[in-house]
C-alpha cells in the first residue's frame, strides 16, 4: 500500500545529550562550521583547538572563544581536559590524527571521508574497538533529521521495492581552490562524490558491480565521475559529481509504490516529497538549512553513544563508512585515480 501519512522525525534534542569537551583537530573551514554548529544548537564544549600553524590555532580560538590554542597536533593530544577529537585536517592526515588520537587515549569522530579508502578505514576502526574507544565518520547528512524520516519510510517499505536510487553533487570550483591540489587528495571523489555514494548504498546496500566513467580537470586531476552501480536484484543507482560545473544536487529514491525526491542540496537539511503511483504527493517540511544547521546532530549522537558505552554510531555505524570507501575505490581503480599515501 501506498504511504498516506510520512513519519515524524525521532532525532533526540541536541540540548540534552550528555557534555562532552572537545578538541578541534585542523582549524579550517569546515571546523568553523562545525564549532559554530555546536555552540548554537548544543552544550558541548569545545576546550582546545590544535594546529600546525600556532597562529591559526590562536585566531581559531579567539574567534570561538575556545580556552586552549595548541601549535602542534600532540600537544592538543596531550591535554587531559579533551574527552574526543573532531578530526577536520585534509583527507590525507585523517588516518594519521585519528590514530594518533586513539592512541592517546581519545575519541574520534573523523569528518568525512573515514579515509582515503576502505583500507584506512579498517585500520581507524581496527584502531578504535582495540582501545574501547569511540570513533565515528561525521557523515553529517546520515544524522539530519529528515534523513530519519526518510530512513522510516525505507524501512517500512513505504515505496515499496527500489529500482533505482539517482544522486547528484556538482560544484564548480577554481583553479586556485584546495580541491584542486593533487597532493591533497583533490578531485570531486571525496568532496562530493562521498555523498552520492553514501546516499546510494544507504537505499540500495553495497552494489554488485559498479561502472565508472570520469573526465579530467587537467593533466593531473580529476574533474568528474559518472557511475552505474548494480545493486541485489538488479536494481541500479546513478552517480555524477564533478568540480567542474554547478549541478542540481538532487537525488531521488524510486520504488514501485511511490518515488521519494529530494530537491537540491540533497545532503542538507530541507524539505522532500513522496510521490505515489495514483499521483498523491506528500511532503516533509522543513526549513532549507546549511552545515551550520546541522553538523551538530553526528556530534550529539557520539555525546550519547559514548554516555551509553558505545564505539560506534548506531546511526551510521562505521561499515557504512567503509562500503562508501570501497565503492570510491573501485571507482578509482577503473579510473586510475591515485590518493597520496593510499
Amino acid at each position: 500500500m501506498p504511504p498516506i501519512t510520512l513519519p515524524s522525525p525521532r532525532t533526540p534534542d541536541p540540548m540534552q545529550a550528555p557534555v562532552l569537551r572537545w578538541g578541534v583537530m585542523g582549524p579550517g573551514w569546515i571546523a568553523h562550521r562545525f564549532v559554530e554548529a555546536l555552540q548554537a544548537h548544543t552544550k558541548q564544549r569545545v576546550v582546545a583547538v590544535g594546529s600546525r600553524n600556532p597562529e591559526r590555532a590562536a585566531s581559531f580560538a579567539e574567534r570561538w572563544s575556545i580556552d586552549n590554542a595548541y601549535g602542534s597536533y600532540d600537544d592538543l593530544l596531550a591535554d587531559q581536559n579533551v574527552d574526543i577529537v573532531y578530526v577536520a585536517t585534509p583527507h590525507t592526515e585523517h588516518l594519521p590524527c585519528a590514530l594518533a588520537a586513539l592512541a592517546a587515549g581519545k575519541h574520534v569522530l573523523v569528518e568525512k571521508p573515514l579515509g582515503l579508502s576502505a583500507a584506512q578505514g579498517v585500520e581507524i576502526a581496527n584502531a578504535a574497538t582495540a582501545r574501547g574507544l569511540f570513533a565515528g565518520e561525521a557523515m553529517w547528512t546520515a544524522f539530519l533529521p529528515k534523513y530519519d524520516v526518510i530512513g522510516q519510510i525505507l524501512d517500512a517499505g513505504l515505496l515499496g521495492t527500489i529500482r533505482t536510487v539517482l544522486a547528484d553533487h556538482g560544484e564548480h570550483f577554481t583553479p586556485d581552490h584546495r580541491i584542486y591540489d593533487p597532493a591533497l587528495a583533490g578531485g570531486p571523489l571525496l568532496d562530493l562524490g562521498t555523498y552520492t555514494a553514501a546516499f546510494a548504498t544507504w537505499a540500495l546496500g553495497a552494489p554488485i558491480s559498479l561502472v565508472a566513467v570520469g573526465q579530467p580537470a587537467n593533466e593531473q586531476l580529476n574533474g568528474q565521475i559518472s557511475a552505474i552501480l548494480t545493486h541485489a536484484g538488479e536494481n541500479q543507482s546513478m552517480l555524477n559529481t564533478t568540480i567542474l560545473a554547478n549541478t542540481p544536487t538532487t537525488a531521488a529514491v524510486c520504488g514501485d509504490l511511490a518515488t521519494l525526491t529530494i530537491p537540491g542540496p540533497f545532503y542538507q537539511p530541507g524539505p522532500f516529497t513522496v510521490t505515489t503511483l495514483d499521483g498523491a504527493v506528500l511532503r516533509h517540511d522543513e526549513p532549507v538549512g546549511t552545515h551550520v544547521d546541522g553538523l551538530h546532530f553526528a556530534a550529539d549522537d557520539a555525546a550519547r553513544t559514548i554516555a551509553d558505552g558505545g564505539i560506534e554510531s548506531a546511526v551510521h555505524p562505521l561499515a557504512a563508512a567503509l562500503t562508501t570507501l570501497s565503492v570510491l575505490d573501485e571507482i578509482r581503480a577503473q579510473l586510475g585515480i591515485e590518493f597520496p599515501g593510499s
